[in-house]
């Protein structure tokens, strides 16, 4: 299994970019673009909060585990 997010469904949804995230909630600029594009190995439970905080969103629609084939 890997974990995997919908932050980029999250942002096309609510019109943002990554600009924006940053703007409103405090995160790098980095770790923003590492998770958009999936490349990031650690993401921390403030960040997870913030980006939950900013869409209104529950955890499990943020992550969710891929099941691989």
């Amino acid at each position: 299994m890997k974990v995997k997010n919908n932050l980029r469904i999250l942002m096309a949804q609510h019109k943002m970019n990554i600009k924006d995230v940053h703007e409103k909630t405090g995160l790098s600029r980095t770790t923003i673009s590492k998770m958009y594009n999936e490349t990031s190995t650690t993401i921390s439970f403030e960040t997870i909060e913030k980006l939950c905080l900013l869409f209104d969103c529950e955890v499990h629609e943020l992550m969710y585990l891929e099941k691989k084939s």
